[in-house]
């Protein structure tokens, strides 16, 4: 049955625009791209920007009603792939997503438009999760990222692009910073509170983010999003002491966690490592010595309370089910 299907070629203006960032994402582009075509929301126009991949990527995202732009790999910064992405986007709105992300329930856009209602919110972003391959560590950082409860009168500037969503009209205002290494959310969304804005986050705009990575990788990840978070905040320094300090702080935080859910056998050398790699990679990309006092950073690094307990709110709609769509043939019209 064709339910649910996004305007893709109508040429009315769309209300949202999804722009996804993506470079060897063949093994989870088809994954997202269904679950939008699943969505109750159907204004929707998809644009695709590749930076040079070489696996089935565009070949996956060429059977769904995608508009493909590219990037050469050695002009990528995040910030310049989505500026490309939404200088093309026709939306009111740009919904920004993670090729590596799929949305958990079919009213994910829904959700994730519905605190626009408010003129002055500039961004919402959206819970996220992790999956049977997410490092048990990982699945704390995300649980305390992205809570359980909504919050749609954020006024700090904490916020992530693998789920989100902007006003293209201050877009225009204020495009993403290109030249930084990561973060570039986060520097916009700081701008946007600077202009009196505020930000909304969807307890209810709920995906999964599938990160299944080396020890290398999440060391390379947080390196890069230090060195970012430094230029945005050149005052924030790291400290060794720092660094021992959290690694410490946050292996018991999860080694407690994990022995109450009964895992602690299974997991506690991934934890080791896992936010060993975390912290020295935010160490080696700050300066060596100062002070560590940000708000931001407590929100970046310190542990999930072990007090507060966040279980899953019920919905009282079913989950999309991928094994089913991913199986049925695509025959939409593609925009390119």
């Amino acid at each position: 049955m064709q339910r649910n299907r996004p305007m893709i070629g109508d040429r009315s203006r769309p209300r949202c625009s999804i722009v996804i960032r993506a470079y060897n994402e063949e093994h989870h582009i088809g994954r997202l791209l269904a679950g939008i075509l699943e969505q109750t929301e159907r204004s929707v126009e998809i644009l695709l920007v590749d930076s040079g991949s070489t696996d089935a990527t565009l070949a996956i995202a060429s059977r769904y009603p995608v508009r493909i732009l590219t990037i050469a790999p050695e002009a990528f910064t995040f910030g310049r792939s989505l500026n490309i992405g939404i200088a093309e986007a026709r939306g009111e709105f740009v919904v920004m997503a993670s090729a590596h992300v799929y949305p958990v329930y079919p009213d994910w856009l829904e959700q994730l438009l519905r605190p626009f209602v408010d003129p002055d919110i500039a961004l919402v972003y959206g819970k996220q999760r992790g999956n049977s391959t997410t490092k048990y560590s990982e699945g704390q950082h995300l649980a305390k990222l992205f809570p359980e409860t909504s919050d749609l009168n954020q006024t700090h500037p904490f916020c992530n692009n693998a789920n989100a969503a902007i006003r293209r009209e201050l877009w225009v205002q204020q495009a993403y910073d290109e030249e930084l290494p990561g973060l570039e959310d986060l520097a916009w969304a700081s701008w946007a509170v600077d202009q009196g804005l505020s930000l909304a986050y969807s307890a209810e705009a709920e995906v999964i983010h599938v990160h299944d990575e080396s020890p290398q990788q999440v060391y390379n990840r947080y390196r890069r999003e230090a060195m970012a978070l430094k230029r945005i905040r050149p005052a924030e320094t790291f400290r060794l002491l720092d660094f021992v300090r959290l690694v410490l702080s946050n292996v018991l935080s999860d080694a407690r966690h994990a022995a109450r859910e009964g895992v602690l056998g299974r997991v506690w050398r991934e934890i080791l490592w896992f936010r060993f790699m975390q912290f020295w990679g935010t160490y080696r990309g700050f300066a060596l010595s100062g002070p560590l006092t940000s708000q931001l950073k407590q929100t970046f690094y310190y542990p999930r309370r072990f007090s507060i307990e966040q279980r899953s709110v019920p919905r009282d709609m079913a989950p999309i089910s991928y094994g089913s769509i991913l199986d049925s043939p695509r025959d939409e019209p593609v925009e390119n």
